[in-house]
C-alpha cells in the first residue's frame, strides 16, 4: 500500500526541474499535514530530487548522471553573489557553462553568447533582452532590477534572471574563482565512481565449500561477509582460505573490516589498501552494503586520473609553478625564485610554505623514480633558515633507501650554494 509519505515524493520527482516546492502547497494539494510534507520534502533533499538555496527556497533539481563531477549551477552561482531571481526560476537548476562580461556594444556582445553563458552586466536592458534571445542567463551587478517585459522573457525561456549588488568585477572574480574550484573537483574520484555496486556478499555462517562454489559462479575471490541482521562483519579472501575446505566463512574471515562511504575519495582508499594490506573495502551508507572496491580497480582509477590533462589549478601546482626540474643521475634538482605566493604578512617566506614546497618537490621526484603514485608515510624537516621574496633557491631532492615498495628521499635546499633547510620523506609506492 502507498505511504502519504510515498505519494509526495512522487508528486516531487514528477515536477519539472525547476519547479519551487514549498511545505504549505504540498499540504494543500495532496491534503495531508504540513508535518509530513515537511519530513517528505528533507527525505527528497536528501535523495537529492531537490535542493533548498538561501534567499531562493526549495527547488526541484534534475539528478546528475555523472557521479563525482561537480557543476556549477545557475542557483549556485546566485547563492554565491547573494542574488535575488527576478525571473525564470526554472532556470536555475542548469549548469553554467561559462561567464560573459557586457563590457562591449550588443553588436560585440553577440559573439559571445551561447546556450549554458551567463552575462554579466550593469543596467542595459537591451543587452538582458539580447542575452535571453540568445538562450543565455543574465546576472545584473549593482543591485538593479529589470523591466516585466525581461521577467516574462526569462520565465518563458527557463533561464535565471538574478540581480546582485555587487559589482561587475568583484561578481565575475567570485564567479571564476568558483568554476576553478569545481575543475579541480572534477579531477578529484570518489570511490562512488569506480565501486561495484549491489556486490556478491556470504553469511558468516556459510560453508566453506559454499565460497568454493560462489567463487566458480561469480568468478570473484573476494567477498564481504555479512551477518543475518545484514550488518558488515568481515571480509574474505583467498589467503584467508586454508589448504583444508572445511568449516564456516566465520572462522577464516578478517574481522571487523575498515569501511569506506561512496563518497571518500580514491586517494585515502588507496592509502587504506597500502597500509593497512587489504585488497577489498566494502562501501557502506547508513550500515548497509551498497558496494566494494577492490585493490586493482583503485590502481586503475589512479592511473586513470594521472593520464587526464589538468583542468584546474591546485596549491601544490601553484606552488612549483615557478619552479623548474632536472634529472642529474639519481637526484632530481628544483631551480627557481621565490615568489609572493610562498611569503607571509612579513615578506618572508612563511614555514608552511617552504614546507610544503620541499615535500611536494619529494613527492613529484618520488613518483618520476618509481613511476607510480605513491603514499607518504612521515615527512621530517630538519632545520629551515629564514628566506626572502625573489631569492634563488636549488632544491635537491636524492633517494636515500629504495626498495620495492617502501622508499626515502632526502631533500636539501640551497641559497648560493648554502644550505639553508633539510628534510627526510618516507613513503610507499601503490602497486597493485
Amino acid at each position: 500500500m502507498t505511504t502519504k509519505h510515498d505519494r509526495i515524493i512522487q508528486y516531487i520527482m514528477n515536477l519539472e526541474p525547476g519547479s519551487a516546492i514549498s511545505v504549505r502547497r504540498i499540504a494543500r494539494e495532496l491534503g495531508v499535514s504540513q508535518g509530513t510534507a515537511y519530513r517528505a520534502i528533507k527525505e527528497a533533499e536528501k535523495r537529492e530530487y531537490v535542493k533548498t538555496f538561501p534567499r531562493m527556497g526549495t527547488i526541484r533539481i534534475e539528478q546528475d548522471k555523472k557521479r563525482g563531477i561537480e557543476r556549477l549551477t545557475f542557483a549556485e552561482a546566485a547563492t554565491m553573489v547573494d542574488g535575488t531571481v527576478l525571473g525564470g526560476h526554472r532556470g536555475l537548476n542548469k549548469t553554467l557553462v561559462k561567464f560573459v562580461i557586457g563590457a562591449m556594444t550588443p553588436d560585440a556582445m553577440v559573439k559571445y553568447l551561447s546556450s549554458g553563458s551567463l552575462l554579466i552586466v550593469g543596467n542595459r536592458e537591451e543587452a538582458f533582452k539580447l542575452a535571453l534571445e540568445h538562450d543565455c542567463a543574465v546576472l545584473i551587478t549593482g543591485g538593479f532590477d529589470c523591466s516585466d517585459e525581461i521577467k516574462e522573457l526569462a520565465d518563458q525561456k527557463g533561464l535565471p534572471v538574478i540581480s546582485t549588488s555587487y559589482d561587475t568585477f568583484t561578481t565575475a572574480t567570485m564567479i571564476n574563482q568558483a568554476i576553478s574550484e569545481r575543475l579541480i573537483k572534477k579531477e578529484i574520484l570518489l570511490v562512488e565512481d569506480i565501486m561495484m555496486e549491489e556486490p556478491e556478499y556470504l553469511y558468516e555462517d556459510d560453508s566453506i565449500k559454499e565460497w568454493s562454489n560462489f567463487l566458480k559462479q561469480t568468478g570473484h575471490s573476494r567477498f564481504p561477509v555479512l551477518n543475518r541482521a545484514g550488518e558488515i562483519v568481515g571480509v574474505l579472501t583467498p589467503k584467508d582460505i586454508p589448504e583444508a575446505l572445511s568449516g564456516t566463512v566465520g572462522q577464516y574471515m578478517t574481522r571487523n573490516p575498515i569501511t569506506v562511504t561512496k563518497k571518500t575519495t580514491i586517494a585515502y582508499a588507496a592509502h587504506l589498501m597500502i597500509w593497512e594490506g587489504y585488497e577489498l573495502l566494502p562501501v557502506v551508507e547508513e550500515g548497509r552494503l551498497i558496494g566494494v572496491v577492490s585493490r586493482k580497480d583503485v590502481i586503475k582509477a589512479i592511473q586513470y586520473m594521472r593520464s587526464q590533462p589538468q583542468m584546474g589549478e591546485t596549491l601544490e601546482d601553484v606552488i612549483l609553478s615557478n619552479f623548474g626540474s632536472k634529472r642529474i643521475e639519481n637526484r632530481v634538482r628544483f631551480t627557481g625564485k621565490v615568489t609572493p605566493v610562498l611569503a607571509s604578512q612579513m615578506g618572508a617566506v612563511s614555514w608552511s610554505a617552504l614546507a610544503m614546497l620541499m615535500s611536494t618537490a619529494a613527492i613529484v621526484s618520488l613518483k618520476n623514480f618509481r613511476q607510480s603514485d605513491i603514499a607518504v608515510d612521515t615527512f621530517t624537516v630538519f632545520f629551515v633558515q629564514p628566506v626572502q621574496l625573489e631569492d634563488m633557491l636549488e632544491i635537491e631532492v636524492q633517494p636515500v633507501e629504495e626498495g620495492r615498495i617502501y622508499n626515502k628521499v632526502e631533500v636539501c635546499v640551497y641559497r648560493d650554494k648554502e644550505l639553508i633547510a633539510k628534510a627526510m620523506l618516507a613513503a610507499k609506492s601503490m602497486k597493485k
